[in-house]
């Protein structure tokens, strides 16, 4: 076979993937997202701690998201 005749369905197959229907019927990224809560065994850098109240905030905000 030819790379032209290669790359066609190859093409083909990429481009529509993600076409597909979650089955799942997710609406919105509040459906996927959730609050990230450390168990307190964990040891986090304070750089990672800002990360997950930001995101934890962010959530609060747009999701309804309660501590």
């Amino acid at each position: 076979m030819t790379f032209k005749t290669l790359i066609i369905p190859i093409l083909s197959v990429g481009l529509t993937a993600g076409c597909a229907i979650d089955p799942r019927g997710l609406r919105d990224d509040c459906d996927w997202a959730e609050p990230i809560r450390p168990s307190r065994q964990d040891v986090l850098s304070d750089d990672t701690l800002a990360q997950i109240v930001a995101h934890n905030e962010v959530g609060a905000r747009l999701c309804g998201w309660q501590p």
